[in-house]
């Protein structure tokens, strides 16, 4: 017990808070109630709550420590009977997706509680690029190479490295580490951007794979030679393993889909190892008004998998659903509106894959919506109506969307992003150690942490919603739907494919979550 005591005590002096003896003995209590390893976990998922309720005094007492494991214990118990029967799938739209902000004087993520206005401030848009830096740099600071040991100052001046603030570059000599996002303050010339300072840099130098664009946040070793960092080598911030990251920061609800307990994630990963015949199948680019060639291969498609034994659980149809843009000039909305039902009688006419497959539908760059900006909102009611009257369990979610499969996460994002990556890239990419453009988006958006480092002149983005398309910590898999050809690689544990144009090279995948297993597939 006495050792408990001081573990709990512990735990709260880390994050700034001190307890009288009245909520240190509740808090015991509450911790009693969960065996073994659940024990700590139980104390971090407190702590986090109690966080969030804004205290008046770092000094916490046996009132406010009480209000929050009533909570929770009311919310397990009211969640215990749900999860248990719960579906294997969940489906999270962008919009609906936790928004966390790294605190570094606190060493933690701090949750957004109230709502996000869609139009932010000025300030929003400064604080897209302050929280992507924060994110990358906290990572960083965990990476065997840049983590200066706390003892041993050998070690730390030969085997590790220490990143510089970019404004000591003013009164350091010789060569240095610096982080920053590449920018262009003026016409030609780039800079490299942390939060104290700006300096810049000069472009001839060795880097490694990934495509750089304005943006993107590097690691540079270099020296300061007449005002301007001449950059030795250069690359993105080393990438972190998943379990490491989650360790790291336990307690936290990165993905949307709830916390779970400990008990809850074992039961999940033997449901998901078992699940051997589960298939995804993902489309992209159905051109819903060219009938004869676009629905015609469809139905083949759909003929094929509703004769097979076990019949897929989910259909991703990923956008663009028309040929031509859906923008001001586009006087189809009517025919389109035909299209979608039609699709959906399509659908109904196959009853295996009607009652037992889910249909999860992601719109396209060009497809109806407010605007071009990401994240997009799902498909309008409007277009829709027919379709869902037919099939009652298709899912209209945005893009990206996110999909959990037991423990499984997944991320969907339909965007021509490796044509707009090459497009905007400052140098070519280097083929030292591969030439695929595909591998090179994948190490690009995976290192970043983000689906989209363009910048935002390219992509606009909603300011407050720019955490929707953080892919940290980095998810099991990523589907980009582009119209480049079919592509998969595995990398960092993650696998990411891109299942081609359905309507131009009638490609499409089958895809295994339970194994990751991805079939290239084609009519």
């Amino acid at each position: 017990m006495s050792s408990m005591r001081k573990k709990i005590q512990k735990k709260f002096k880390t994050r700034g808070y001190s307890l009288k003896i009245d909520a240190l003995n509740s808090i015991l209590a509450f911790a009693d109630q969960f065996p073994g390893d659940d024990e700590g976990e139980a104390i971090d998922l407190l702590l986090d709550h109690l966080q969030t309720e804004n205290l008046n005094s770092s000094v916490v007492d046996a009132e406010s420590v009480q209000g929050v494991i009533n909570l929770l214990l009311g919310a397990n118990d009211a969640a215990e009977e749900p999860t248990s029967n719960a579906s294997s799938l969940a489906f999270i739209d962008a919009f609906l997706v936790p928004k966390y902000r790294y605190d570094s004087v606190k060493k933690q993520f701090i949750e957004h509680t109230s709502s996000l206005p869609v139009h932010g401030e000025a300030s929003s848009k400064t604080e897209v690029y302050r929280e992507r830096f924060m994110l990358l740099l906290q990572r960083v600071s965990r990476a065997e190479l840049f983590s200066m040991p706390a003892f041993d100052a050998e070690k730390s001046q030969f085997d590790n490295s220490e990143i510089s603030p970019i404004q000591s570059l003013v009164v350091q000599i010789g060569r240095k580490w610096v982080m920053g996002v590449i920018s262009q303050l003026e016409d030609g010339h780039f800079y490299l951007e942390d939060l104290s300072a700006s300096v810049e840099i000069d472009f001839q130098y060795k880097i490694t794979t990934g495509f750089f664009t304005e943006n993107t946040i590097i690691l540079a070793e270099g020296e300061m030679q007449n005002g301007i960092f001449q950059v030795i080598t250069c690359g993105f911030p080393p990438l972190e393993d998943r379990d490491k990251t989650l360790n790291t920061h336990s307690g936290y609800d990165f993905f949307g889909h709830g916390m779970l307990t400990k008990d809850d994630r074992i039961r999940l990963a033997d449901l998901e190892r078992q699940a051997v015949n589960e298939t995804f199948v993902i489309l992209s680019d159905i051109w819903l008004d060219d009938e004869e060639k676009v629905l015609g291969k469809l139905e083949k498609v759909l003929d094929g998998f509703e004769s097979v034994e076990v019949v897929p659980s989910l259909f991703v149809f990923m956008g663009n659903f028309s040929s031509h843009p859906c923008n001001s000039s586009f006087g189809s909305y009517p025919r389109l509106r035909k299209q979608f039902g039609k699709l959906g009688r399509m659908i109904g006419n196959h009853p295996r894959l009607k009652e037992s497959s889910r249909f999860l539908f992601i719109p396209g760059p060009d497809d109806a919506g407010p605007s071009t900006v990401l994240p997009r909102c799902g498909l309008p009611n409007s277009l829709t109506e027919e379709l869902r009257d037919v099939i009652p369990n298709a899912i209209f979610s945005s893009n990206p969307c996110r999909v959990k499969f037991y423990n499984q996460e997944i991320v969907f994002f339909r965007k021509n992003l490796l044509y707009q990556m090459r497009r905007s890239c400052l140098i070519p990419p280097s083929a030292e150690e591969t030439d695929d453009p595909f591998q090179h988006l994948v190490y690009t958006i995976t290192h970043q942490s983000h689906l989209c480092p363009l910048p935002l002149m390219v992509q606009p983005i909603i300011w407050n919603y720019d955490h929707s398309l953080r892919l940290y910590p980095t998810p099991h898999t990523i589907v980009l739907g582009d119209t480049s050809e079919q592509k998969v690689c595995k990398f960092g544990g993650t696998t990411c494919f891109n299942p081609g144009s359905f309507s131009t090279d009638s490609t499409f995948v089958a895809y295994r979550p339970s194994t990751q297993e991805v079939e290239l597939s084609g009519l």
